[in-house]
């Protein structure tokens, strides 16, 4: 009677601080531990993990329910017991595929700083390896689809057939996992991990979207965060209609134009311009080629956008995407990009991009009405044309999904004693004002930002100055102390530019 007691009172404290912001109860019941074995993936066989899976609730408010399995993995402290700190749980970036590998991510804090604590990894509920699995129409990012800049009405309703038969084709296969997949849900799993994990706070470590869990399993519970990091932070003020359809849009093409800089920099490795101006008239060019005729019967506008557009996110594609656009212009050979195309973008699997779409559609509401998605749309376009189209149409799935969206939780971060965020100023994929406005919102944390820098969760990537301030505040729980105001707390330089070799 006691773990029926305990179910309850978690279902409707989430619904309460869903709506209130209020913290969450003090402990969660597991209705099934965590039977941990070998891992089958090489990587993590490679890396010492533990592999193990998790029956949590689909419904978290029924909790003697339907059951889900969630899929885990765990490195153990590699220190002595005496100096073991504990759990430390990275959360996944729903774009980033399986979270189950990310238990590693303590063999990169430098200076042995993540060999004290058990790291754990795990899939969020509808993406692989757990189950149930979310995926719609698994050939839905396919080659030749319609151009993302639609130009007339009847191209436009092109697309929003497409985006609807998406939307339909998820709410068929999945229904009932389709209602409970909001972060919310997901922040109720994380607590049922911690406590089937026999621990009373959990360190979390969150990168890109997986800060948006952070950031609201801390406001829900609150006494249960030791320590957290939260690298490239969602902006908590615009879920998600803003924060996934138009925030990143300019930014993002911002960031494009930098790469276009750095290939006229190697002119005499490219040769796709002297400069700027030189490089956007080729890239062009190259479009306008493709909406004529795709690259081998198949890579369009569409396909080379969604490659190419990795760029402003990571500075580290900017050699191998430089090349590419190099060889089709040298060549005209549409080959190699429609295997880079299948390879990047996982052709025939969009359990990826099914997941993100089922928590951003229902976190918050979107407007309901098209008009105000095209007019914005059109406005952005002005500043950003390389980005905004396509960016609107991998969202608009959420303009016809089936599932209820809810009211996104008020994130604060006033009930935890310390946070460490991390963020590069002209990351595009979430704009460094989120970084700012969490910082608001947590008055424990301090904010280490890299000035110039356009890497989307780039830490723990080799900047000695960001890296090391990650390592110590999780091995002593030191933080760059707080300035006043709305401001970074301490500035880093940004790695080197990568070299064209």
């Amino acid at each position: 009677m006691k773990r029926l007691v305990t179910g309850v009172v978690l279902s409707a404290a989430l619904a309460a601080a869903t709506l209130t912001g209020v913290s969450g109860p003090a402990a969660a019941t597991p209705l099934n531990p965590i039977v941990w074995g070998a891992c089958s993936d090489p990587t993590l066989v490679q890396g010492g993990a533990q592999c193990g899976t998790l029956s949590v609730p689909l419904d978290h408010v029924l909790p003697f329910g339907t059951q889900i399995t969630l899929a885990l993995s765990r490195v153990k402290h590699k220190s002595p017991d005496n100096a073991y700190q504990g759990v430390a749980v990275s959360l996944p970036d729903a774009l980033s595929g399986t979270g189950v590998n990310q238990s590693l991510t303590g063999g990169r804090l430098p200076n042995g700083a993540g060999d004290t604590y058990d790291w754990v990894g795990f899939a969020p509920r509808g993406l692989a390896p757990s189950v149930p699995t979310l995926s719609c129409i698994p050939d839905y990012l396919d080659f030749n689809r319609s151009d993302y800049v639609t130009t007339t009405p009847a191209a436009e309703q092109v697309w929003l057939d497409r985006v609807k038969g998406y939307a339909d084709a998820c709410a068929k296969n999945q229904p009932a996992l389709l209602d409970h997949l909001k972060t919310t849900d997901k922040a109720a799993d994380l607590e049922n991990i911690r406590a089937a994990l026999g621990v009373n706070q959990l360190n979390l470590f969150g990168q890109s979207y997986g800060t948006y869990l952070g950031q609201v399993y801390a406001t829900l519970f609150p006494s249960h965060v030791r320590r957290i990091v939260l690298d490239s932070n969602v902006n908590p003020s615009r879920v998600w209609y803003g924060a996934a359809a138009f925030d990143q849009a300019v930014p993002l093409e911002n960031n494009l134009r930098l790469w276009f800089d750095w290939l006229a920099s190697h002119d005499d490795v490219y040769h796709l311009g002297a400069t700027r101006d030189a490089v956007t008239t080729t890239w062009n060019a190259q479009l306008a080629k493709l909406r004529v005729a795709p690259a081998d019967g198949a890579v369009g506008p569409d396909e080379w956008a969604d490659m190419m557009l990795f760029t402003p996110y990571f500075q580290s594609t900017w050699p191998i995407m430089g090349s590419a656009f190099a060889n089709y212009v040298r060549t005209g050979d549409g080959v190699p990009l429609k295997a880079m195309f299948s390879q990047f973008l996982q052709h025939g699997n969009d359990n990826v991009l099914a997941n993100e779409l089922a928590q951003v559609c229902t976190d918050a509401p979107w407007p309901a009405n098209w008009s105000k998605w095209h007019n914005d749309s059109v406005a952005t376009d002005l500043k950003a044309p390389d980005t905004t189209w396509g960016n609107t149409w991998a969202n608009a799935p959420c303009f016809f999904w089936h599932a209820k969206a809810g009211i996104p939780v008020r994130v604060n971060g006033y009930g935890v004693k310390s946070a460490l965020l991390v963020d590069e100023t002209l990351d595009a994929a979430t704009p460094f004002e989120g970084s700012l406005e969490v910082r608001s919102r947590f008055p424990g944390a301090s904010l280490v930002s890299v000035t110039g820098g356009t890497n989307n969760a780039g830490s723990l990537s080799g900047n000695t100055c960001v890296d090391s301030k990650i390592a110590a505040y999780f091995a002593t729980g030191s933080l760059p102390a707080r300035k006043p105001g709305r401001q970074a707390d301490v500035q880093c330089a940004p790695l080197p530019l990568p070299s064209p070799s």
